[in-house]
């Protein structure tokens, strides 16, 4: 496990994971903009653990890490050690694609967050650039990546446990390719995907909202007495 840690701890640190980072960084905090609260959970540790943390609104930020990684709490992600309902927004960035059972970690996130909190995730296209490179390298790339989720079926994930989808983005338009980092062709592609409505991206940014519906009770109506007039019964 921690040669696993070293190894993405290194990739991150290299031009491409760089490229990503900074990439996740400038969508990520436009997502965090207009979520508030008091307590904000980054859940998995990906990149420097400042990567984050600094872009959220609250006044309470926690990075929960899995054993042999650097947090403020070190839990499995798909059993925290949180208090039901006592956070106002997470994020996962990539959590879910190295997780064994990425639905539990959803079904905990759905647990740990308070009514009208927000859930953040970030994670890879399997149908971009960047996948085509993870399923020719040995060990996965980024190293030790177990699969990638489609939005597609996040969105389903999520609206199966009660989450609003609010915003749906890609990003990351130009191919994994080390010397292309930080070129005048790179920013051309970056600029022309955007421009394509950001549609052919690599990378994908989730934001969904959980909803808590009350029930109003419906009162059975009452039949009104009828008086006997006469020999006849007619209503009061």
């Amino acid at each position: 496990m921690q040669l696993t840690l070293d190894a993405l701890d290194a990739w991150l640190a290299a031009p491409l994971g760089q490229t990503l980072l900074a990439a996740e960084r400038a969508v990520s905090a436009a997502a965090l903009e207009q979520v508030f609260g008091t307590q904000f959970l980054q859940i998995g540790q990906w990149g420097p653990v400042d990567t984050f943390l600094p872009l959220a609104r609250t006044p309470r930020r926690a990075l929960i890490a899995e054993p042999g990684a650097h947090g403020d709490c070190i839990c499995h992600a798909s059993s925290l050690a949180v208090q039901a309902q006592s956070v106002d927004a997470v994020l996962l960035p990539h959590t879910l694609e190295f997780e064994p059972e990425p639905h539990e970690v959803l079904r905990e996130v759905e647990r740990v967050l308070a009514g009208e909190g927000h859930v953040i995730v970030l994670g890879f296209e399997p149908a971009g650039t960047w996948a085509l490179r993870h399923y020719g390298s040995p060990g996965g790339f980024p190293p030790g990546l177990v699969r990638m989720l489609s939005r597609g079926r996040l969105r389903d994930w999520l609206r199966l446990l009660g989450f609003e989808v609010l915003e749906a983005r890609q990003f990351l338009h130009a191919p994994p390719i080390e010397r292309l980092q930080g070129s005048a062709l790179a920013r051309a592609l970056e600029r022309g995907g955007t421009g394509l409505g950001g549609r052919l991206g690599a990378a994908y940014l989730l934001k969904a909202k959980k909803r808590v519906y009350s029930l109003t009770p419906v009162r059975p109506t009452r039949r009104r007495a009828r008086a006997l007039v006469g020999a006849l019964a007619e209503p009061t």
